[in-house]
């Protein structure tokens, strides 16, 4: 391990971070508004600290594979406490260090649970830097999974070695990474203002119009409204907001895959895509028939059903109306599909339709071998052969995954007076990066106690960073290297 390289790219990563702190002063000078001084303070400090952790950070040589996991989790844990100041000066929020810290690490991770209420009230300069922290988060994760997480073999994107331009094999940082991290970003910036712009056709003022594209591409969820797209009661906003959240759920690595051969048809024969969206058809099918039963819940059975089916699935969180409150099956139902969330390689949360589809096709294996004990059955996704190595590292995923659930959710009754249905939805809407849940947690995050808070910070870190790139520094093993 090369700590200087790492804390001197660290805090460059910093210094750029503190580039962006700049827009919001920007848009508190266009709005006349007084939080100039919060974010100068906010951009003074992030900057003095990167220029501090570069110089102290020494050596040229090349980082090595393990050494991009610490980077990784410096970042998101860096950002997330420095992209907390804004939150702790600005005057109208009474967020002490846990609010402050909670709302920059969930919009970080693109979670998009909060603990601000009153969204209508506040700074246009405040409600733009929330937008802000999710689409940097989001364009993170995206890069994260091509260039990081292949190096840890735990499914998911290195299934797509064949023909994503990710560097899957590489075992370390090359510059193939900055060409396709370039790339990406291209791509990212493009379905962002795509979806700017059409939100803005629709009716949405041109700031509401950037701030939901930032939240939308990135599966973020947060809004600037309390009562989120419900607020604008437009059926076309509520449609292109289904679009790009689908969209957005797709693995990034197969858009540019479809871009640079101008091949749209490389989305049907993907077998993770065509299982994603029969996933998004089948669970708003069962929540809209489940509003037509009860009428007196929904005005619009089939479009509430729709919208909450796609935004819910998706981890991205928008809500057009309080679904906790619908009958019990539907919203159970929409946090259980959040747990298989979006495809690998995208912005969404969760597990990965990838490797729920791994673990069913591993399952019918089973069924297979009892039947045919001798008999050989390869794993195959399309006309892809998957390797035993990665079906295990599947399996070991997604008990890792349903093993720190339960403990979280245990462990969130044990401190506090917690009941299960919010314990269960607080703990699986910030593993999943969710962010509404049910019960106490339904509308928001104030409402509960600091260290309960802090857990679920850390709930927040291990759904993003999927478990291991956070839990692999914790082993002794690690640091011996």
């Amino acid at each position: 391990m090369h700590l200087p390289i790492i804390l001197r790219v660290t805090g460059i990563l910093l210094t750029l971070f503190s580039m962006a702190l700049l827009l919001p002063a920007a848009v508190a000078l266009f709005y006349r508004e007084d939080t100039i001084p919060t974010f100068t303070i906010a951009f003074a400090v992030t900057l003095l600290s990167g220029i501090f952790m570069s110089l102290v950070g020494s050596g040229k040589r090349e980082l090595r594979s393990g050494d991009g996991f610490l980077i990784t989790v410096l970042f998101y844990l860096g950002l997330g406490f420095f992209g907390a100041i804004p939150f702790y000066l600005a005057d109208g929020i009474e967020a002490g260090i846990t609010n402050a810290a909670f709302e920059s690490l969930s919009a970080l991770t693109t979670t998009g649970a909060t603990v601000i209420t009153g969204l209508d009230e506040l700074p246009k300069s405040i409600l733009f830097y929330r937008q802000l922290l999710q689409w940097l988060g989001g364009m993170g994760i995206i890069v994260l999974a091509v260039a990081i997480l292949p190096m840890l073999g735990i499914g998911g994107m290195q299934l797509y070695r064949a023909e994503s331009p990710g560097p899957v094999k590489d075992a370390k940082l090359t510059p193939r990474i900055t060409e396709t991290a370039k790339a990406l970003w291209y791509l990212y910036l493009g379905l962002t203002i795509s979806c700017a712009l059409a939100y803005w056709a629709a009716g949405m003022s041109p700031f509401d119009a950037i701030c939901h594209s930032f939240s939308t591409v990135a599966i973020g969820g947060f809004s600037t409204h309390d009562a989120s797209i419900g607020f604008f009661a437009n059926p076309v906003i509520e449609a292109i907001a289904i679009v790009f959240m689908i969209v957005s759920g797709i693995n990034f690595g197969l858009h540019f895959l479809v871009w640079s051969r101008r091949n749209p048809l490389h989305y049907l024969r993907d077998v993770e895509v065509r299982a994603y969206i029969f996933m998004l058809a089948i669970v708003a099918l069962i929540v809209s028939w489940v509003l037509v039963q009860h009428p007196e819940i929904s005005d619009s059975p089939l479009r509430d059903g729709i919208f909450q089916a796609v935004s819910i699935a998706t981890t991205t969180g928008f809500t057009t109306s309080d679904f906790s409150q619908w009958p019990s099956v539907a919203p159970i139902l929409l946090i259980f599909a959040a747990f298989a969330g979006g495809c690998a390689g995208s912005t969404a949360g969760g597990i990965k339709i990838v490797r729920v589809l791994l673990i069913y096709l591993q399952g019918r294996r089973e069924i297979s071998r009892l039947i045919h004990p001798n008999g050989v059955f390869p794993i195959k996704l399309g006309p892809q052969r998957v390797p035993d190595r990665v079906i295990e590292a599947v399996w070991g995923f997604c008990s890792a995954y349903l093993i720190i659930f339960s403990i979280m959710v245990c462990t969130l009754m044990v401190i506090s007076d917690m009941d299960f249905i919010t314990a269960f939805s607080a703990v699986g809407a910030c593993l999943n990066n969710l962010g509404p849940g049910l019960g106490d947690v339904a509308l928001n995050y104030a409402g509960l106690q600091p260290g309960v808070k802090w857990l679920l910070m850390f709930t927040m870190l291990l759904g993003r960073l999927e478990i291991f790139t956070l839990l692999v520094l914790l082993t002794p093993a690690y640091w011996r290297r």
